[in-house]
């Protein structure tokens, strides 16, 4: 017979134990951040909630240093630039969610065709330092870590209903709690909408589900699992400049769909255990994988490349778009597993503090990559095999296998820690080519491989409480696609080293009490070899080039604070994210093509340069770098009342910037040249309780002012999202 008191007590510290397996956190509790020797910036529950995010976009705007460009107004491709770099499919940023990483094929294709919704998650922690070695591959921009719903100790229900304008409806349900020390917790969120331009219009479902199991007061168990899915009517491209003159928000290939389903699931095994003498010692184990199945049908990748061009001679120009214009099957199947052990231990002696931080990862993924050209603008398979615009124009797999290890040492000594960190990177790459090429009745393969060391040191100083001045230095690296780095016709590898840079911070934090914080940062990106688009995502001569050596320098401003004083109740708040980028140019001889033969001019203002065979060439060192605006702001003031109402107004302004890297301002017909002007959007958000129901309201406009802007000109010109009006409510139980 047990004895009395013995079962209470051990399933309360099941129940501990269940509580205390998070997902991997990249900057942890706010006493955490006090030591952490870079920018680091998190996004609390509050912010998430009170500012009604409508788009992710929308939300990481609010960090300094990030630069996010719209794509179709809904938020579903994110596009994050960090510092300067190239925003495109956000492939310079490492994204997680509970620190497991999530892109369609984080080694070989780093890119965000797939993006969880922003109402998932309940906190977003945002790392630019050298603490972002921990993570990898990507450590060059920054690492963002997003936050899922701890499973509550107590059962509870939450629902949330919005609508809108164009078309928006929005149903969030979750429910969770911990049952005799296990937990259970399940989300699911219905989206639709209409984008910024006709013809754009997107259906998502994303079902989540998580289980805590303890196994021991210090051994714990969780299973977490998603499904997505995705319906959209979306195109690649954007506008020619005579077409966004006459309607800027016209999208002419009305029938190009993307279905997107992605499952994943992950395991994860916590053992900690007190061995005492200030030691705790914590091994958790992630056993994760995901597969994503992306088709995309469209008639054009850009706006250059329109149903007119020599591959669809049956089109007959634009006027025939809907009718005998031939389409393009983009089919994609990503595959990743990947298993990550992470061993965590402080040790507390006399005269200073060690925190040792250590693990490995073992990764593999494979990209299934078709290309079908069928006949028909509402075709879906291939087409008559004597059509020239028909049949298999591409069969690819593509592989990458990583073996990583790493470890970061603190030592805390006093008003002093020094944070020194190094990760190892070796990947091989595979490329198959099955399609038959010249030569070859087998079509043709290849494969490489690389091994990188990548280095990274900080150093924090704390003189008082609440104050810390932090600096590090680490070795930013990037690895390159297989498609870039081995031949499709030969197998062959391409001369295209994997990105590097040495990154550097020096910054103050100061959080004096807990209603105020303050973050400022100096950094610089000193790039041997920055890896830029040739010219753009998923067109023709998309393959990625050396940029060569560039060099990025700035600074960061991020403030948040709440008035100690109220007035009638009401409190005043005020939040703050700026960055100054001064510096972000072409440092070694670079030359950027101008023209190619057959007339194809891709810029006027060099067109002289071509000659009849020939592909002219302009040298561009010394320019800013495309898309990597000097300055941006993000402003928030507001003010809460004690009975629960609370107001905020947003502005949004982002300088100007050149969209190719001649930094030309003389436009060209296809809408792919030319400078992005600056811009100042206004977003404005009331929440307000149901007073006796528990039933809280809110009222989001954003794009206040209806402002119509260019977002982009990467594929054509895209406009930014119109004023949108969202009303909903919410209620737990």
């Amino acid at each position: 017979m047990r004895p009395q008191g013995v079962g209470r007590a051990d399933t309360a510290a099941k129940v501990a134990a269940t509580r205390s397996l998070p997902g991997v956190e990249v900057i942890g509790s706010v006493k955490a951040l006090e030591r952490t020797p870079g920018s680091a910036v998190r996004l609390d529950e509050q912010q998430l909630r009170e500012s009604r995010a409508f788009t992710t976009n929308e939300l990481l705007r609010k960090v300094s240093g990030l630069h996010v460009r719209e794509e179709e107004g809904l938020g579903l491709r994110p596009n994050i630039g960090i510092r300067g770099l190239s925003p495109t499919r956000s492939t310079k940023v490492l994204l997680l969610e509970d620190g497991i990483p999530f892109t369609i094929a984080p080694y070989g294709d780093n890119a965000t065709y797939y993006h969880p919704p922003v109402d998932r998650f309940e906190a977003v922690e945002v790392l630019k330092g050298s603490g972002q070695i921990l993570y990898g591959p990507q450590t060059i921009g920054g690492v963002i870590n997003y936050l899922t719903p701890a499973i509550p100790l107590r059962p509870g229900t939450r629902l949330t209903l919005a609508g809108g304008s164009r078309g928006f409806r929005s149903a969030h349900a979750r429910a969770g709690g911990t049952f005799g020390g296990a937990g259970i917790f399940g989300d699911y969120i219905r989206k639709e909408g209409r984008g910024a331009r006709a013809n754009t219009e997107s259906t998502l479902d994303d079902a989540s589900l998580k289980f805590l199991v303890p196994l021991s007061a210090r051994q714990s168990l969780s299973v977490r699992a998603n499904l997505y899915r995705e319906q959209s009517q979306v195109t690649y491209s954007g506008l020619t400049e005579s077409e966004y003159a006459v309607n800027p928000r016209a999208n002419p290939f009305a029938d190009d769909k993307m279905a997107l389903d992605r499952i994943g699931a992950a395991l994860t095994h916590r053992v900690g255990a007190d061995t005492g003498a200030g030691a705790t010692p914590t091994l958790t184990t992630t056993l994760y994988g995901y597969r994503v199945a992306r088709d995309w049908w469209r008639q054009s990748s850009n706006s250059a490349q329109r149903p007119n061009d020599r591959s669809d001679p049956q089109c007959g120009g634009m006027a025939n778009l809907s009718t005998s214009c031939g389409t393009e099957g983009r089919i994609r199947e990503y595959n990743v597993i990947g298993i990550e052990p992470r061993f965590a231990w402080q040790g507390v002696g006399t005269r200073a503090v060690l925190q040792v931080e250590l693990g490995g990862r073992a990764h593999l993924e494979t990209q299934e990559r078709r290309q079908v050209n069928a006949a028909f603008p509402r075709s879906r398979t291939e087409g008559p095999s004597s059509d020239v615009n028909s049949g298999l124009v591409e069969d690819n797999r593509r592989t990458t296998s990583a073996l990583a290890a790493y470890t970061q040492a603190r030592v805390l000594a006093g008003k002093f820690s020094v944070t020194p960190g190094i990760r190892v990177e070796h990947l091989r790459l595979t490329r198959l080519n099955r399609r038959p090429v010249p030569a070859s009745r087998l079509g043709v393969s290849g494969a490489t491989s690389l091994t990188a060391l990548i280095p990274g040191l900080g150093a924090t100083y704390a003189p008082h409480n609440g104050l810390t001045l932090f600096a590090g230095m680490h070795r930013g690296f990037a690895p390159p696609r297989p498609e870039d780095v081995i031949s499709n016709s030969t197998g062959g590898v391409v001369e295209l080293s994997a990105e590097e840079s040495w990154n550097t911070e020096l910054g103050v934090r100061w959080t004096p009490h807990a209603t105020f914080s303050l973050e400022t940062t100096l950094f610089q990106l000193d790039f041997e070899n920055q890896t830029v688009p040739a010219s753009v995502a998923g067109g023709t001569g998309a393959a990625l080039t050396s940029a060569g050596r560039t060099m990025h320098r700035g600074a960061e401003l991020a403030l948040r604070g709440t008035s100690p004083l109220s007035v009638a109740r009401v409190t005043p708040f005020a939040e703050v994210a700026a960055t100054w980028l001064p510096v972000a140019r072409f440092e070694g001889e670079r030359f950027a093509y101008v023209g190619a033969a057959g007339g194809d001019v891709t810029s006027k203002v060099y067109a002289e340069q071509n000659t009849a065979g020939t592909r002219a060439q302009a040298r561009v060192t010394g320019n800013r770098i495309p898309y990597a605006p000097e300055a941006m702001l993000t402003t928030t003031i507001g003010a809460r009342h004690a009975a629960g109402i609370d107001v905020r107004l947003e502005a949004v302004a982002v300088s100007e910037q050149f969209a190719d890297p001649l930094n030309t301002r003389i436009l060209v017909a296809d809408g792919q040249q030319g400078p992005i002007a600056g811009s100042t959007l206004w977003n404005l958000t009331l929440n307000a309780p149901v007073f006796g129901t528990g039933v809280r309201v809110w009222l989001a406009v954003k794009n206040l002012r209806d402002q119509t802007v260019v977002v982009d000109r990467s594929r054509g010109l895209l406009p930014g999202m119109p004023r949108v009006v969202h009303l909903g409510f919410e209620r737990g139980w």
